[in-house]
């Protein structure tokens, strides 16, 4: 007999699943689903095991499986971005910056990175990770114009506060960042270029963003499950010397992480693997997709920033919603309507807690399969929201709509054969 506490839990499982799988329209930028096929691999006994150190060299025994899918991750993830060194071991995007800033940066040094209200993630600013490890910040100065770094202004920065690595991609990542300049930038002064690929690795690896290593970057980190569809977890790619390498992989362990989260390897190379065999199509469709919604939305009166230079080259769409009451109110009034954003501050704004604006990020209704022509469904959606309709009756459409669009496409089905031998490996069958 199962106790009513399970099933509660249970009930609210099923409820979230069935919520954000079949009835909204999912727009977060920093979220994606696996294939049916990872998330069965997903579940596995790697989850429970430790394997502290690096393959070959553990502290624990019991770790020869882990060691063959680690290294098959590491092989073929640098092989994919061109990397002389990769670690699959941070467990979070976060993760990987606080071990690169702790290996890279010496005590007392300083870090130069945007502003969050100009794109930065919070681990680059003075107030997440770099706060903690006691680094000073210097600010890469904005050109709101063309919604990316100011190269000229960054350079007499640059040369004249010298900080010993330069942070660029971004949380709100519009545009590729200006790597090859600031590499160059960097050269002259000494320091490392790292590139927070976070939101972009499924573009990078599907060929429709530049690759950064390959732009001059040192360092690429990066999280697993945005525009790279798989479980949550992070990596660290470099091009860097053999002991610059190693001070990473002991900053990864033992300063910042003990366990790896195990049990994301095998969803994480099968991810790899779709990536491979589907990722230019995936990526380009991404591309294609935000875009089409940017210009939907503007066409709906909704216009979104940097129209001048065409909204967008990634899976984001920024809209100043200030108008319409501001991030906070608009995110609440889309979320009524079934339809999922997050408030974000626009490089305009005073307070990154009451922002103007929203991010939109396409990646995961693409992975649904929807197209252009959902993209314009999508924007009318939001459109009537805005322009004060009531959020129920929007919400009725957007149930309806997205009923079409419940299979993952660009990676593998998980036959009954696969689910239930993983199932009966781990005891799981009633």
């Amino acid at each position: 007999m199962i106790p009513r506490e399970v099933k509660e839990v249970l009930d609210v499982v099923l409820r979230h699943n069935r919520w954000r799988r079949w009835e909204t329209i999912n727009l977060i930028a920093s979220e994606n689903v696996m294939s049916p096929l990872a998330e069965i691999f997903y579940i596995n006994d790697f989850g429970g095991r430790y394997a502290e150190g690096t393959t070959g060299s553990r502290y624990y025994q019991g770790t020869k499986y882990v060691d063959v899918v680690e290294e098959a991750l590491v092989k073929d993830f640098a092989e994919v971005l061109g990397a002389r060194f990769v670690d699959v071991r941070p467990i979070s995007g976060t993760v990987a910056n606080l071990a690169t800033y702790f290996a890279l940066v010496p005590e007392g040094g300083s870090v130069a990175s945007l502003p969050i209200r100009c794109g930065g993630h919070i681990s680059h600013s003075n107030v997440g990770g770099l706060k903690a490890l006691r680094i000073k910040t210097v600010d890469l100065p904005w050109d709101l114009e063309n919604f990316n770094v100011d190269v000229d202004a960054a350079r007499k920065v640059l040369e004249d506060k010298r900080p010993n690595l330069i942070i660029l991609g971004g949380s709100l990542y519009l545009f590729p960042h200006p790597i090859k300049e600031v590499s160059e930038i960097a050269k002259g002064i000494g320091a490392y270029v790292l590139h927070d690929s976070a939101h972009v690795l499924g573009l990078i690896v599907g060929g429709v963003f530049p690759n950064p290593l390959r732009e001059g970057a040192d360092v690429i980190t990066s999280s697993t499950h945005k525009t790279f569809p798989g479980p949550q977890g992070g990596l660290i790619a470099t091009n860097l010397g053999d002991d610059a390498n190693s001070q990473i992989q002991k900053a990864v362990f033992p300063t910042f992480t003990s366990n790896y989260h195990l049990h994301r390897y095998a969803a994480t190379y099968i991810t790899l693997v779709e990536m491979k065999l589907f990722g230019r199509e995936y990526a380009s469709r991404v591309v294609e997709n935000a875009q089409a919604l940017a210009e939907a939305l503007a066409e709906e009166g909704v216009t979104p920033v940097a129209e001048r230079l065409g909204f967008t080259k990634t899976h984001q769409v920024a809209v100043d919603v200030s108008k319409y009451g501001g991030g906070d109110k608009v995110a609440a009034l889309l979320e009524e309507a079934n339809i999922i954003v997050n408030k974000n501050a626009l490089p305009w704004d005073r307070s990154v807690v009451k922002p103007s604006g929203i991010r939109i990020g396409v990646q995961e209704m693409t992975r649904f399969g929807m197209g252009k022509d959902e993209m314009r469904e999508i924007a009318k959606f939001i459109a009537r929201v805005l322009r004060g309709e009531d959020p129920a009756s929007v919400r009725r459409d957007v149930v309806n709509f997205r009923r079409g669009f419940v299979e993952v496409k660009y990676g593998f089905k998980a036959s009954r054969e696969v689910v239930e031998e993983v199932f009966a490996s781990l005891n799981l069958l009633a």
